[in-house]
């Protein structure tokens, strides 16, 4: 698959690191602005990058297979509409779009288009979470889902001293339920779905959640999501049925190892990852898909991304959280 990445940020590298493991992926080039001309160039020289753009439109203009979009949240869906436009394939970072709205028209016109368009969302591929799914039945009926993804930020610091960064600002569509507590509610909701109900109680300074507190209301259970970036604690997936748990010690986006602990007393550490980093997997089903042309399984994943914008959308609102993009 040849592959046009736009932006040169942490989670550009990150993806650059796995190229080892992507042999069927080539990074043909790269758009930037001129601030990221020094990380660009070393990124030519490590990785092989063919072309460096300033200019989207020129790299839109490129034979490529997809577009891999690594920006600001805010600018997710600005770009991936350009480049579905430009009859191309897309791959767009998490979140997905700052708004419910904007997901569904990118939805309806790479379905007008049979384009395909990918959330880029580590859990939903990892074989652990394929196997969580699996093993759901053996919980017995679900009682209770927790899952807690608290990470002291750096960048925190910044923001008490009054230094707001994009991860902390509105305008950049940031805080905590965007950056951490969305790969929380895309574990949940990959697993069971559309909630019946949604609340979010979220600790707001200068107009964004530094951290905060989303139950979603499944009917026969119920779910806590906590993400936070404004103080940390032990990271932990716990889902709880009348029968046995499953318990996992790591980050829903990571998704490592668990424990299958029964009501009998028995227990099974499982860990089936495959690979190392944990977005290696993604693209190999995003390249395979495109390959073999296979906008079902596509349109599938796609249906998912709605639901988990969908609720994002509606936690923020009843939260007090506000974007820009809310008024549009």
């Amino acid at each position: 698959m040849r592959l046009g990445i736009v932006g040169a940020g942490m989670i550009v590298r990150d993806l650059l690191s796995t190229s080892s493991n992507l042999k069927d992926l080539e990074f043909v080039a790269i758009c930037g602005t001129e601030r990221d001309e020094e990380a660009m160039e070393k990124f030519k020289a490590e990785y092989g990058i063919q072309e460096l753009f300033y200019n989207y439109d020129e790299l839109l203009s490129m034979d490529l297979d997809a577009i891999y979009i690594g920006l600001p949240n805010n600018l997710h869906f600005e770009f991936a509409k350009k480049a579905l436009e430009a009859n191309k394939n897309v791959i767009v970072e998490k979140p997905f779009t700052s708004t419910y709205k904007q997901a569904v028209t990118l939805s309806n016109l790479a379905k007008e288009k049979q384009l395909f368009i990918f959330e880029a969302i580590t859990n939903q591929y990892l074989p652990n979470y394929k196997k969580i799914k699996e093993l759901l039945p053996s919980l017995g009926d679900i009682k209770i889902v927790q899952c807690n993804y608290s990470q002291y930020s750096s960048r925190y610091d910044s923001f008490k001293k009054g230094n707001i960064l994009p991860a902390f600002n509105p305008k950049f569509a940031g805080g905590a339920l965007m950056d951490l507590n969305i790969y929380n509610i895309h574990y949940v909701v990959g697993l069971f779905g559309k909630p019946e109900e949604i609340e979010y109680y979220p600790n707001i300074e200068r107009g964004i959640d530094t951290s905060g507190i989303l139950i979603l209301d499944y009917g026969k259970f119920k779910c806590v999501c906590v993400g936070a970036k404004d103080c940390k604690a032990p990271i932990a997936n716990n889902i709880q049925g009348d029968k046995g748990c499953i318990y996992q010690d790591t980050p829903a986006n990571v998704c490592e190892s668990f424990e299958l602990l029964m009501n009998d007393g028995t227990s099974s550490k499982i860990n089936e990852n495959n690979y190392k980093h944990r977005m290696v997997n993604e693209f190999l089903e995003f390249a395979s898909m495109i390959e073999n042309n296979d906008l079902e399984s596509c349109y599938k994943m796609l249906d998912h991304s709605l639901i988990v914008s969908e609720v994002q959308t509606i936690a923020r609102n009843k939260g007090g959280v506000i974007f820009p993009e809310d008024a549009i």
